[in-house]
């Protein structure tokens, strides 16, 4: 068991008994951070006591907390010191939610948007039509009203497969190379089998992926440090900024389908004809 008595007059107590705790198992930053998927930056903080440099306490407690299981300390009694340290008992306030990015996939098509934005149109300027007669007697034909609610349709029908249709770019090919943007520590490795790189890499530092890697994947914890390159072409980054990312495959056809935008359909067909009976004089 790792020594935790607290140095007399020292004024990070929490952080110095974690790193000593560290240092006794021999474990480097660079393991620790692959193990708990902790950043380095976070993890220095929390040695040097800096906890305003974390995200917030709710942060500090919880990376303090695996911190502190990771190397052998009791995790829920250094995580309930720092808060009490912090003064956060009963006033911390709620963690925000974090949203993860929606799937391109399942967002409605601009078009159909458009379409339906219309057909409302549509339907308030029916009613006010047959409002407008209602009031002063002179009643409103139905076939005027027919005419303008297939008008517009008709012409949308014919403006939303241009809207549709995508443009289709030239695919990169070539060597996949990681760029480091920044200093940033990662590792490559087949999918469930060996090691292939593992580093911290230096702003300009580069790796080439081996073409004879069959299932290369990722693992870090800035993927905004680094670019990613197919034959000199750069691809979308790996993930979000700050968020550890791993199992990320390094493939160049996964990394093209990544920034391959989903197939557009035709909303022309979808609901904008059924919804224009619903406009009319005896249907309001």
């Amino acid at each position: 068991m790792v020594e935790t008595e607290e140095v007399a007059g020292s004024v990070n107590p929490i952080g110095d008994r974690l790193k000593a705790a560290r240092e006794a198992k021999g474990i480097s930053l660079d393991d620790l951070a692959a193990q708990t998927r902790i950043p380095i930056r976070h993890l220095e903080h929390i040695e040097q006591g800096s906890w305003d440099a974390l995200p917030a306490i709710t942060y500090s407690v919880g990376f303090a907390r695996t911190y502190a299981n990771a190397v052998g300390l009791d995790g829920n009694a250094i995580g309930a010191e720092l808060r009490e340290e912090l003064g956060a008992t009963r006033t911390e306030p709620a963690a925000a939610v974090h949203y993860e990015p929606a799937d391109p996939a399942r967002v409605p098509p601009k078009s159909l948007a458009l379409i339906l934005a219309v057909v409302a149109i549509i339907l308030v300027a029916a009613y006010l039509i047959w409002r407008s007669g209602a009031i002063d007697g002179t009643g409103v034909d139905e076939s005027q009203l027919s005419g303008v609610e297939t008008a517009v349709p008709a012409e949308q029908n014919v403006q939303a497969p241009v809207q549709a249709a995508p443009t289709q770019s030239a695919q990169p090919s070539g060597p996949v190379v990681l760029t480091a943007t920044e200093e940033v520590w990662l590792r490559v490795y087949e999918a469930g089998g060996a090691r292939l790189y593992e580093a911290t890499m230096q702003p300009g530092q580069t790796y080439e992926v081996p073409a004879t890697a069959t299932r290369p994947q990722i693992l870090t914890g800035k993927p905004q440090a680094v670019k990613v390159t197919i034959g000199g072409t750069e691809v979308p980054p790996l993930g979000e900024p700050e968020r550890t990312i791993s199992d990320v495959s390094l493939l160049a056809a996964d990394l093209i389908a990544r920034d391959t935008p989903p197939a557009a359909t035709d909303p022309a067909g979808q609901g904008a004809n059924p919804a224009v009976p619903a406009a009319g004089p005896n249907g309001l």
